[in-house]
């Protein structure tokens, strides 16, 4: 079984807690996409967690994790992220996590120019999280960046590092008036961070193939979400890689396989980290009230995130896009506090009713179409079962798995690995 587990909207909607819980009918969990530029939170028995770039199957002790060819990994991060994880407990060896020696290396002068630039752009910005993703996807299809299997050779890295230097310092130097990247500088932090990781590097895609010829179950971990798709998101406030389903057997090394499954993860309201358009926000004291209520800051940066009530039109999008065979919908006792649940239910733009999701221009003028649904106003996150649910909260998963032309099979009631409802 080849199951992706793909963000359905902005990103932020609880793909880690549940690749958490399903990753243990799981012998293979796979990121095939991104950086360090967003986070998972996982809570478990083994305590709380927050990861940026280790897949969220780490903490199964018998599933193996793969960073794919589709990533772009920061050394230092990694390093660190290996280590938080092994002070809480969590065992990390070659056995258990392995790295695709064709995964993107991102290097601090990517951080550096991701910097720049946003600085530059002043109250124009992107949004970036400033940790250089942009730039060292940039090299990447430019072919001028130093994949993971090359510092397996580090007699000949020192020649092709010092040929991308000088041509990275033509935009540090020229364009920025930086201060020049040094070769030895870059080899220094290569030598002291890489050292500790070259015993994970491997040839992931033959691992990969391997097991999926020999039927074990794979699973495929996306980072963000739908509408941050490089293609098909809110261009150009995305990110740089291809965050769909569609994407994760490239992303991890098998292109030659197909997935049987993809489970599409929901958040109950929406929210959003980061500029670009978001139809549905809300502002003053009712959008702070959900923050509040959610705790919707960002796992990578801790910035308060854009919040509003679920997007109809946005996830209905997001959901084909990734062709999601059944939906995770997290956070539904988030709205417990709610007498009614705002919903936008549409779009309009100049007195016209938009039935569909926008792009371009029309995104951006679009307004919101509000209704509301009866809220339970009471505490949900004992709950394990639907008949459990007071009658308004199993009324507003049938309304949303209506809109979404697609089944809600789990509901999450709390952050834990066991507060879900399977419907």
């Amino acid at each position: 079984m080849l199951t992706a587990i793909t963000g359905i909207n902005w990103g932020d909607e609880g793909k880690g807690r549940m690749v958490d819980l399903l990753s243990q009918d799981y012998d293979v969990v796979v990121r095939y996409q991104g950086g360090n530029n967003a986070g998972h939170t996982v809570v478990n028995d083994r305590g709380s967690f927050i990861l940026n770039l280790i897949p969220s199957g780490i903490f199964n002790e018998n599933v193996v994790n793969v960073l794919g060819n589709g990533m772009v990994i920061d050394l230092h991060h990694l390093c660190g992220e290996i280590e938080n994880l092994r002070r809480g407990g969590i065992r990390i060896t070659p056995d258990n996590l392995k790295i695709s020696d064709r995964a993107i290396v991102c290097m601090p002068y990517h951080v550096d120019q991701d910097c720049l630039e946003e600085s530059r752009l002043a109250d124009k910005k992107f949004g970036s999280t400033r940790r250089g993703i942009a730039y060292v996807y940039g090299d990447k299809y430019m072919k001028k960046a130093i994949r993971m299997g090359d510092l397996l050779h580090r007699e000949a890295i020192a020649d092709k590092l010092a040929d991308i230097v000088e041509w990275k310092n033509l935009t540090m130097v020229k364009a920025y008036g930086a201060e020049p990247v040094r070769v030895e500088a870059m080899l220094e932090w290569l030598e002291r961070y890489f050292t500790p990781l070259s015993d994970f590097v491997c040839d992931t895609g033959l691992y990969l193939d391997q097991a999926a010829k020999a039927g074990r179950n794979i699973m495929f971990e996306a980072q963000l979400g739908a509408l941050r798709d490089i293609d098909f998101g809110i261009y150009p406030y995305t990110s740089s890689s291809s965050t769909i389903a569609a994407y994760a057997p490239v992303g991890a090394g098998i292109p030659n396989h197909r997935l049987d499954k993809v489970i599409g993860i929901i958040k109950a309201y929406s929210t959003c980290v980061g500029e670009g358009p978001f139809t549905c926000e809300m502002f003053g004291p009712e959008a702070e009230a959900l923050r509040q209520a959610g705790h919707e800051y960002g796992a990578a940066t801790g910035r308060p995130r854009r919040v509003g009530g679920f997007d109809v039109l946005a996830s209905r999008y997001g959901t084909r896009m990734q062709g999601a065979d059944e939906l995770a919908l997290t956070k539904l006792d988030v709205l417990s506090y709610m007498e009614e649940i705002p919903v936008c239910v549409g779009y309009e733009l100049n007195g016209r009713a938009l039935t569909d999701f926008p792009v371009g221009l029309e995104l951006d003028q679009a307004k919101p179409v509000y209704t509301s649904l009866p809220g339970w106003h009471c505490d949900i996150s004992a709950c394990r079962k639907a008949e459990d649910l007071p009658r308004e909260a199993l009324d507003y998963v049938r309304f949303i798995e209506k809109a979404m032309e697609c089944k809600v099979r789990y509901v999450s009631v709390g952050p834990e690995r066991d507060a879900y409802i399977l419907l």
